[in-house]
């Protein structure tokens, strides 16, 4: 399988949604709107995913932020990111349960990581489930403990990954 890795496009977003409803419980899944924004907002921390027939395998997309650890207002509102330094966060990495399996999701993380390198950022920070905490640390990520979040009622765990 062919795969290339881009920003998205608003016209994308019907794609992207189904993908965001098929990895995500309905309280944890970010709304249209919400995804419409990151697209207009953090095109530079938004990467698709797509096979050789255009389309959508998977995605991964958060804001930059200032701190080590996400808040849940990120959930809610986008703010274009800065040009260097910070914290990348990671909102979503998800792919399609077609192609799960496949690397896409390792892969996504490092064509994020090497933005992220280019722009002097800190590291990656994301909250995740306690069952994805596995996979992320075999991607080099360090579970900190136990999030602040309460993002869709869940318990998440702060994963982090230093880059400088």
């Amino acid at each position: 399988m062919y795969i290339t890795y881009h920003t998205p496009k608003e016209q994308d977003l019907s794609e992207l949604m189904v993908i965001e409803r098929l990895g995500f419980t309905p309280e944890e899944a970010a709304t249209e709107s919400a995804m419409k924004e990151r697209i207009q907002v953090i095109a530079d921390s938004f990467i698709i995913a797509k096979n050789e027939r255009e389309k959508i395998n998977g995605y991964v997309v958060g804001p930059v932020i200032p701190t080590r650890y996400l808040t849940d207002d990120l959930f809610e509102r986008t703010n274009p990111n800065p040009k260097v330094g910070g914290f990348q966060s990671i909102l979503s990495l998800v792919v399609h349960p077609d192609y799960r399996g496949k690397g896409i999701a390792r892969k996504l993380l490092k064509e994020l990581e090497a933005v992220c390198v280019k722009k002097k950022r800190e590291g990656v920070t994301l909250t995740c489930l306690e069952e994805l905490v596995p996979f992320y640390e075999e991607n080099g990520y360090c579970n900190e403990g136990k999030s602040n979040s309460t993002h869709a009622g869940e318990v998440w765990f702060n994963l982090v990954k230093e880059l400088l």
